[in-house]
């Protein structure tokens, strides 16, 4: 019976790849970003990154850049994103996220949260209280719904308007995590509404390119008169 211990094993295995919480933790602020990747207990540096030794430059040899013809112009790429693509994409992927938000959000833990946004006042005042206003509005209306559907520990956002300075400051850091289990249950709930989106959006770009120009039939060519060879 030892060969039960294997499935067993597995299913351990499994288990405890499903409850490792993964995510990322993010710091910015006086112009400078900071990374890092977390899985488990370890935690990977991403940025910035670390300064790789200089090696020794080896002469390089040129290489010939391909003569282009005159007249020749560059082929149109084939995907291009626009404003109904976006909008498509809202509409398509919004609703299944919210059920996914609604069912796992509460395993979707942001720890820190803490953002600081100062806004410059100096060249239009008027404007930047107004636009504080709204950044206010926006930050009572959207936190408490935030706090109810995601696991939100201890947030801090700080705003003001600095009307001597003519720059914005914004630092803060956060980090967010997740269960490995609720990411791959969330991807499944979103994984058909994206695939549908991406075969519309792929369809809709190859209607977008130009048909190519039909060239007009050649003219066959003339039929060679035959000439009798008069007789001897």
């Amino acid at each position: 019976m030892a060969w039960l211990w294997i499935p067993a094993v597995i299913v351990l295995l499994i288990a405890l790849l499903c409850w490792t919480r993964v995510g990322v933790w993010a710091a910015f602020g006086g112009g400078e970003l900071r990374l890092d990747v977390k899985f488990g207990l370890l935690r990977i540096h991403i940025l910035p990154a670390k300064p790789k030794k200089p090696k020794a430059e080896k002469p390089k040899k040129e290489k010939k850049k391909p003569k282009e013809e005159p007249g020749a112009e560059k082929p149109e790429s084939k995907f291009s994103f626009t404003l109904e693509d976006g909008e498509d994409a809202l509409r398509t992927m919004l609703p299944p996220l919210k059920r996914a938000l609604r069912r796992f959000g509460r395993g979707i833990r942001i720890k820190p949260l803490r953002l600081s946004l100062v806004l410059g006042g100096e060249e239009d005042p008027a404007a930047a209280a107004q636009l504080y206003g709204e950044i206010q509005a926006a930050v009572w209306t959207g936190m408490p719904l935030l706090e109810r559907l995601l696991d939100i520990r201890k947030p801090y956002i700080h705003t003001d308007v600095d009307f001597t300075a003519s720059g914005t400051a914004v630092e803060g850091e956060a980090g967010v995590t997740l269960r490995v289990g609720t990411l791959l249950a969330m991807g499944f709930g979103l994984a058909f509404p994206v695939l549908g989106w991406f075969l519309r959006w792929r369809k809709r770009c190859k209607t977008r390119l130009p048909k190519p120009e039909k060239k007009p039939p050649e003219d066959p060519k003339p039929q060679e008169a035959q000439t009798e060879n008069p007789a001897a």
